[in-house]
Parts: C-alpha cells; sequence; structure tokens
C-alpha cells in the first residue's frame, strides 16, 4: 500500500481515539482524579511503554544540539499541551473542548509563518482573522448549564492554549520525524516531557484514592494512557514523517464530530446557539486558511 495513504490512515485512527476521548477522560476528572494527576498518570506510564518499545527498535545517537530541539518540542508537544487540555477539559465540556481544538491548524500556520518565514496571503490572513473570531465567541460566551462544566470561559481558553501548543509542536518536530526513528524520537520526547509534569502533576497524583475508583473508570484510565497517548503519538509521528505538518493538523476538524456524536450518544454533553455559530466560523476560518495551503502546494 501506498505510504502516503498508509500515513493518511494512521493520522484518522488516531483522530478518531481523540474524539472519543474528549469524553472518556471527562469522565474521570475531576471526580476520581484531578487533571494534573491524570497527566502525570498518562506521561509516566506512556514514557515506561515507549522506552519498552525501543528495545525493539535498532539503537539511534541523538545528536547534541538536537537534544535542545527534542526538549523545546516536548515542552509544547507534552507539557504545555497535556496540562492545559486536561485541566481545561476538566472545566468544560467535551463538545467546546473538541471545537477549540480545531483552531491547531490557524496556529500551525500562524507559527510556520513565524518560525520558517512563509507568507501568509491576505486569504489566510481573513481565514486566521474569522477562526480567531469563534474562538474568542466561544471562550466568551460558549458558557453551557451542563453541570460538567464548572468554568467554561477558562476551560476553553485553556483548551486553546493546547491548541496553539499544538501548533507549535506539529512546526518544531516536522525535521527532527525526518531525521530520528518515530520511536526513538518519541521515547525521549515523553522523558523530557517527565521533566515539566513531575513537578506539576505529582501533588494531586498522591491525593488520588484508588480503592474509591469504579472499574468503569480504571478503564478509561487505561484508554487514556494507551491509546489517547502511545497509539496516537506514534500513528500521528508516522503521518508527520510522510506528511506536511499543515495536513496533518486538519484532521482536527474530524475531532468535533466524532466528539460531539459520541457525547450527545452518552448523553455528556449538550448543544446550543452560541456553540454552533463558533464551530461555525471556526470551521469557515480554517477552510479559508487550508484552501489557500492547498492551493499553493504549501
Amino acid at each position: 500500500m501506498n505510504k502516503r495513504i498508509l500515513a493518511l490512515i494512521a493520522v484518522t485512527i488516531a483522530t478518531i481515539i481523540y474524539g472519543v476521548n474528549y469524553t472518556i477522560a471527562k469522565d474521570v476528572m475531576p471526580t476520581y482524579v484531578k487533571p494534573y494527576g491524570f497527566i502525570f498518570i498518562r506521561v509516566v506510564g506512556a514514557t515506561a511503554i515507549f522506552w519498552l518499545l525501543g528495545l525493539f527498535v535498532k539503537s539511534q545517537k541523538i545528536e547534541k544540539e538536537d537534544y535542545k530541539k527534542i526538549l523545546l518540542a516536548s515542552f509544547f508537544g507534552v507539557g504545555l499541551n497535556m496540562l492545559s487540555f486536561f485541566k481545561g477539559l476538566s472545566l468544560t465540556t467535551p463538545i467546546s473542548a473538541s471545537v477549540m481544538m480545531v483552531t491547531s491548524p490557524i496556529m500551525v500556520l500562524v507559527f510556520s509563518s513565524i518560525l520558517i518565514r512563509k507568507a501568509i496571503g491576505k486569504q489566510r490572513v481573513l481565514g486566521v482573522f474569522i477562526g480567531l473570531v469563534g474562538t474568542i465567541l466561544l471562550i466568551t460566551y460558549g458558557s453551557s448549564s451542563n453541570q460538567t462544566a464548572t468554568n467554561s470561559h477558562l476551560g476553553n481558553f485553556l483548551v486553546f492554549v493546547n491548541a496553539s501548543s499544538y501548533g507549535l509542536y506539529l512546526v518544531l518536530a516536522k525535521n527532527l520525524i525526518k531525521k530520528y526513528h518515530p520511536l526513538v524520537f518519541v521515547k525521549w520526547l515523553y522523558l523530557f516531557g517527565l521533566i515539566f509534569i513531575i513537578p506539576v502533576g505529582y501533588t494531586e497524583f498522591s491525593e488520588i484514592v484508588w480503592q474509591a475508583i469504579p472499574t468503569n473508570i480504571y478503564w478509561n484510565i487505561g484508554f487514556v494512557v494507551l491509546f489517547t497517548t502511545c497509539i496516537t503519538y506514534l500513528f500521528n509521528l508516522y503521518g508527520l514523517s510522510k506528511l506536511k505538518p499543515t495536513t496533518v493538523s486538519v484532521f482536527i476538524y474530524l475531532q468535533p464530530v466524532i466528539a460531539s456524536i459520541y457525547a450527545l450518544i452518552v448523553g455528556s454533553d449538550s448543544l446550543n446557539l452560541v456553540k454552533i455559530c463558533a464551530t461555525l466560523l471556526i470551521f469557515f476560518g480554517v477552510y479559508l486558511v487550508t484552501k489557500q495551503a492547498k492551493d499553493s502546494k504549501n
């Protein structure tokens, strides 16, 4: 099978996992595990799994100057990315969080223009502006009467921080992925991620009352560690090694669709007019950004 098609399939599977993760992770937080404690479990578990899998891959020496680059990518791709997302998701609803993540392709474009000097163009500027208007609308007025949303304004903002961080990570990781095997890269990415996660997450991790956690919540935690973290990162890294960062980020469009359907089916969220209007603005903004990107083959 064509490597590009395999990469597209891998990224699609990762996107589906991310889509259902909004509700699965939300069921855990903050009732049973606080967000930073959950991230501690996620990163420690994933680091152990990646280093174990790394034993089956041919050893590859990391160049000295690349350690700093991996450390920076780790801060945005593991540290800030995960901490802001789980904290934000614990405060808002699955649908709002998934919609906010759609801004990531816009942020990829912005960071690409800053870091690698890509020209934006008028249509892209308009797309960025419209997308950010939708983002501000959702952050400011997208509060929900849903009982699981304790502070949707702050929660939505933190998920936007996560989307921006993930967008920057995609730009920073692109050249590193071309240079190193995905498993070699990701095991160092997560090991460095522990540097940022342990000081923030250990306190909440130590507060977990394990005997009070139901069996189904243990399954949810396992799903997040194994599938949402390990499988998605490996699949996205493979996709990133064969596709452009903008192309990989575009798959985030599917997340609100999958997240909304799943959340509505299990009854963990509801739709309102503000969410719908904000979603339309964000999607239209992203459409303008990616349409030009496709036409200019960027």
